[in-house]
């Protein structure tokens, strides 16, 4: 690819980021810095329960703006293994999970077919699509499957800890969707990733029980790894994560401007601190060539830009 074409790449990548992020971003997304407004406590009504709809007046900045994301690791479901130990607790655990988050949304929430996840139904498919690439920002499992998110659950999860987390994350995303975005961009937004989408499909990481193959998974991460390292210097990092390949950037602020030329290239991606996750799926991307591609070219535009 020329320079000229290189360009004409990277303004078309800062185009799509600017359509999808909220108004009050889209001119200083490059000045935020990650820093947590600290996290809200837990208020409980009269009847003993959560009050889910009153905790929080204020969020934190989006991850997908260069917000600190709201989890440092990624939090995913329980296996199914642990599900039919405790079924009675993980039932308890989606009980609330799907509580919380219909208060918070008023969207329709109920457990997902699949053991390990609760499903949510959006009202259309651009909500869908904007949701899970910001929700993935934050480090929170979920997976798109038309105008259906589903968001993790598992017996382990704790009220104050990880179904916050979940409950959290999708109150502040919805939010973010509905009450800083107006009908017109939600439109824009909507035809972009359906344009995105024809011409590459938005590669997700495989998860368990879902596109997830064991047997070929960690042979992939390790070539797709090594191509990396050969074209680009940046080596394997971070925790082994199924359907996640980690990689070291020089510092946050390069981690963070190349998560978001990923999503807007249509690939999944989130940071924890230094570390860049980008998805592995033997399934819809078959030797990861759409992945390793996009980011060999978005370590060449963050080098140009001096980002890196």
């Amino acid at each position: 690819m020329s320079l000229k074409e290189d360009h004409g790449v990277l303004e078309a990548l800062e185009v799509r980021l600017r359509i999808i992020l909220p108004e009050e971003y889209q001119d200083c997304y490059d000045e935020l810095e990650p820093v947590s407004m600290g996290s809200a406590g837990l208020k409980y009504g009269s009847d003993g329960k959560v009050a889910w709809d009153e905790i929080w007046e204020h969020f934190c900045d989006l991850a997908m703006a260069g917000g600190p994301p709201h989890k440092g690791t990624l939090l995913e479901p329980g296996s199914r293994e642990q599900i039919d130990v405790e079924f009675d607790r993980y039932r308890k655990v989606v009980d609330e999970i799907c509580r919380g988050v219909g208060m918070v949304t008023d969207l329709k929430v109920e457990p997902a077919p699949t053991p390990g996840w609760v499903r949510v139904e959006c009202a259309d498919d651009g909500m869908a699509g904007w949701l899970v690439r910001a929700i993935v920002m934050e480090n929170i499992s979920v997976r798109l499957a038309g105008t259906v998110i589903d968001f993790p659950a598992g017996p382990g999860y704790r009220i104050e800890k990880e179904i916050k987390n979940v409950i959290t994350v999708m109150a502040k995303t919805s939010h973010y969707w509905l009450e800083h975005m107006w009908p017109a961009q939600q439109r824009e937004i909507a035809d972009l990733l359906a344009k995105m989408e024809v011409e590459s499909p938005l590669v997700q990481p495989a998860l368990a029980d879902h596109d997830f193959r064991a047997d070929s998974l960690l042979d992939l991460c390790g070539e797709m790894a090594e191509t990396i390292r050969r074209a680009t210097g940046l080596t394997q990092s971070g925790p082994q994560y199924a359907g996640w390949l980690g990689v070291e950037c020089p510092d946050v602020h390069a981690a963070i401007w190349m998560m978001r030329a990923m999503v807007a290239s249509n690939v999944l991606a989130r940071r924890e601190g230094t570390v860049l996750f980008v998805p592995v799926n033997p399934s819809s991307n078959p030797g990861g060539g759409t992945v390793v591609r996009s980011l060999v070219r978005i370590h060449g535009f963050a080098a140009a830009r001096n980002v890196l």
